[in-house]
């Protein structure tokens, strides 16, 4: 078969306390644990994924630290989407901080637990966010459908920017509802500084009943907003667990992915990520 090195955009780490992921919520206990490169690796090597970015889980530096600190120590683990406070008066300090280490490739917020839907378009976040080009940084863009006209705003805002759209933006794939997300969906895609991750959709859909043609329509629009050349997988693990094993959920992307050309395959499974991270 075609040789590929294959890369897994988008999974976390964490040592599990309740303090420190509120978000983990009930229905979710499976996740009330540590998850670590130990857990992951073994599943990687089985499914012949060589490396992944570990993205940030919870709004703290000292998280950011300790997932370079693994990176460090784990060949896994290929970059670091982080976290810092962009919208504080010390976001420059904080981001010359870790510019230093090779593997920090990105920074996040999780803008879809904030309480104001227009987060994004706040002065003091822009600022922040005007920082991250200078230091080749992506920024992954983590929101709900409802964000998606606040989204294009943003981005609109920074043309020099590199983005990078976290799980199709969490479309409603349960309720099979298309007509909101699709609209925005698309529009960002018409934006070619914007990427967008093929991750995060099993626990969008049926957890315990989804089929794999429950996620064509969406694929099929990310294909069409994005193209291959902007679409990176990811497995979104260990939050996919809920819904699927790693190894279904990879199967489910090889499924959905396989009538591309090998050359728009090895762009989706690793060259677009490695591209748009900066990373090995």
């Amino acid at each position: 078969g075609e040789e590929m090195k294959r890369l897994d955009s988008h999974q976390h780490f964490w040592r599990y306390s309740l303090a420190d992921y509120p978000w983990i919520g009930p229905g979710m206990q499976a996740l009330q644990r540590d998850f670590l490169p130990d857990d992951l690796e073994p599943l990687l090597q089985e499914v012949r994924i060589d490396s992944c970015i570990s993205v940030q889980a919870r709004p703290d530096v000292v998280e950011t630290r300790w997932l370079l600190q693994l990176a460090s120590n784990h060949r896994s683990i290929a970059g670091v989407v982080g976290w810092v406070d962009l919208c504080g008066g010390r976001a420059q300090e904080q981001l010359e901080v870790f510019y230093s280490h090779q593997l920090f490739c990105g920074v996040r917020h999780l803008v879809q637990d904030e309480p104001d839907d227009d987060f994004m378009l706040r002065e003091d976040f822009q600022r922040g966010v005007s920082l991250l080009s200078a230091g080749g940084l992506v920024y992954d863009i983590l929101i709900r459908p409802r964000h998606l006209p606040f989204a294009l705003r943003f981005v609109d805002n920074f043309p020099d920017q590199l983005f990078v759209l976290d799980h199709l933006a969490k479309p409603p794939i349960a309720t099979r509802d298309r007509t909101e997300w699709e609209k925005g969906f698309l529009a960002l895609g018409k934006r070619d500084n914007v990427y967008c991750k093929l991750s995060g959709m099993v626990t969008e859909a049926g957890w315990s009943r989804w089929k794999v043609n429950d996620f064509r329509p969406y694929v099929d629009a990310a294909l069409r907003a994005f193209g291959p050349r902007r679409l990176l997988f990811g497995s979104d693990w260990p939050v996919c667990t809920l819904a699927a094993t790693y190894r279904q959920v990879v199967e489910l992307a090889d499924r959905l992915t396989s009538d591309l050309s090998p050359a728009e395959r090895r762009q989706i499974w690793g060259e677009n990520a490695r591209r748009v991270y900066g990373v090995d």
